[in-house]
C-alpha cells in the first residue's frame, strides 16, 4: 500500500495510520505558568529529547496554539514530567479541553511540588520532572511555505528531579518507572521491560 497523504483512500484508511506509524511517543507532560499565575497542566505526545552534548534540550509540539504555548512565551519556563503507568488516569484528564484559568493539575486530584529554578510547579507524583528555559518558539511551515497551525517549542533542561527509588546502581531504572507513550488513535504503550545491545566499535 502506498498513498499521499492529502489524498488518502478512506474507503481502506479511514483514520490516519500517521500517528500509528510514528510510535511509540514519549509524554511530554507540560507544567506551565502565565504571567497571571495561572497554572496550565496538558500531555504533549510529540515530544522528545533533541540533544545532549552541550546542554540537555528538549521540544514539544502543539498542534494548534494552545494555553502551554502562550504561557511559555510570557514566561519563558515550562516543566516535563515523567506520565507513568500509575499517573496515566490522571494525565488523561489534563488532556480534556477546558477554558483558560482552569487548572488542569487540582481538576485532576494531582498534587503540585514547588521547583528549583522555574516558577512552574510540577506534579509531585511523577517520579522525573525536568525544569526547562525556553529557547525559543517555531511556527512551523509545510513544505510549500503554507503555515501548518503546529508551534515547536525548544527549552533547555536546567534543573531535574528524580525519585530516589528508582536509582540502582548509579543508573535510573526506568522500566521500574513504567513510562507510558502515545501509539495511534487511543492507544497508549507502557515500557516495562528492556533489552540491551553495544553500539558497534
Amino acid at each position: 500500500m502506498f498513498y499521499e497523504p492529502a489524498t488518502r483512500d478512506r474507503s481502506l484508511l479511514p483514520h490516519d495510520p500517521f500517528k500509528a506509524i510514528v510510535s511509540p511517543r514519549p509524554i511530554g507532560w507540560i507544567t506551565s505558568m502565565s504571567h497571571e499565575g495561572e497554572i496550565n497542566l496538558a500531555p504533549y505526545s510529540f515530544f522528545n529529547g533533541i540533544g545532549s552534548t552541550k546542554a540537555p534540550l528538549v521540544m514539544f509540539s502543539s498542534e494548534g496554539r494552545k494555553d502551554s504555548v502562550t504561557f511559555i512565551e510570557q514566561t519563558r519556563e515550562f516543566v516535563c514530567n515523567l506520565a507513568t503507568w500509575d499517573l496515566r488516569n490522571a494525565m488523561n484528564m489534563t488532556s480534556a479541553p477546558l477554558p483558560r484559568g482552569v487548572n488542569e493539575m487540582e481538576r485532576a486530584g494531582l498534587a503540585p511540588a514547588p521547583s528549583r529554578l522555574v516558577k512552574p510547579p510540577r506534579v509531585a507524583a511523577s517520579p522525573c520532572a525536568l525544569e526547562c528555559r525556553l529557547v525559543k518558539i517555531v511556527p512551523m511551515e509545510t513544505a510549500d511555505g503554507v503555515p501548518a497551525d503546529c508551534h515547536v517549542v525548544f527549552g533547555e533542561v536546567v534543573g531535574v528531579h528524580i525519585d530516589d527509588r528508582f536509582v540502582v546502581d548509579g543508573r535510573l531504572d526506568t522500566a521500574a518507572m513504567k513510562p507510558i507513550a502515545r501509539c495511534g488513535y487511543n492507544e497508549y504503550a507502557v515500557v516495562e521491560s528492556l533489552f540491551t545491545m553495544n553500539r558497534p566499535s
